[in-house]
């Protein structure tokens, strides 16, 4: 019988990205896979060894982390991570909803060449790595698709909002997508949305936004009827 485990890979590290930067997404994609769970207590200097950091960048990493509602910071008590809340993931979608939709349109009529082509590569990407059941390396091309959304929409009050939303949405996907979900399901609705921006079609590109959102509802929904 074959093996059909989930493909689990080490973060690849950023050699232009600073210690900070370097320690929010190590720390951030532990979060988000669970391998540091809802509820957990931990310290900054349990992450800094555990992850090979000093700790002023997880500090700082922290302090973003908690911004994103990701974390919370306790006072001489510790740092426990958030737990999944299905009610406050509705409430962050009815406001994805709007700003995503905007993002898409705008990022579809102002990506430059490279921008357009890095889309379609993601495309391509999520698709095969949905293909081999590499859930890391789908929340990876997620955050990479998300990232460049906002990059190519070069709205910066846009980009501030949407930060604040991205790593809850991917925690609890990764929580649940086995149950109520498939990734290959999940690539499909992604990559309409990265074709449609790399293609230049605003119109086209809000559609595979709302139809992304819808497809996350429905997914967030069909949670609260599993046991």
């Amino acid at each position: 019988m074959p093996d059909t485990t989930p493909v689990r890979r080490r973060p690849v590290a950023d050699a232009d990205a600073t210690l900070t930067e370097q320690a929010y997404r190590a720390i951030e994609e532990a979060i988000v896979t669970l391998d540091v769970a809802p509820g957990k207590v931990v310290s900054e200097a349990q992450l800094a060894t555990k992850l090979g950091f000093g700790r002023t960048p997880v500090r700082e990493a922290l302090q973003r982390l908690a911004r994103e509602r990701l974390v919370r910071i306790l006072p001489r008590r510790g740092i426990v991570v958030a737990a999944v809340d299905v009610g406050e993931q509705l409430r962050l979608l009815e406001v994805r909803r709007e700003i995503e939709r905007l993002v898409a349109r705008t990022a579809a009529r102002r990506a430059d060449a490279a921008q357009r082509a890095r889309f379609r590569e993601i495309a391509a990407g999520m698709e095969q790595v949905a293909a081999e059941g590499d859930e890391t390396g789908f929340l990876r091309l997620d955050r990479a698709l998300n990232l460049l959304v906002l990059e190519a929409a070069r709205n910066e009050f846009a980009t501030a909002t949407m930060a604040l939303m991205h790593g809850l949405s991917r925690r609890f996907w990764f929580l649940h997508w086995r149950q109520a979900t498939g990734l290959e399901a999940s690539a499909a609705v992604h990559a309409a949305l990265a074709r449609a921006i790399a293609e230049g079609d605003a119109a086209r590109a809000a559609a595979a936004s709302d139809a992304l959102v819808d497809f996350i509802e429905a997914f967030t929904r069909r949670t609260l009827a599993q046991p």
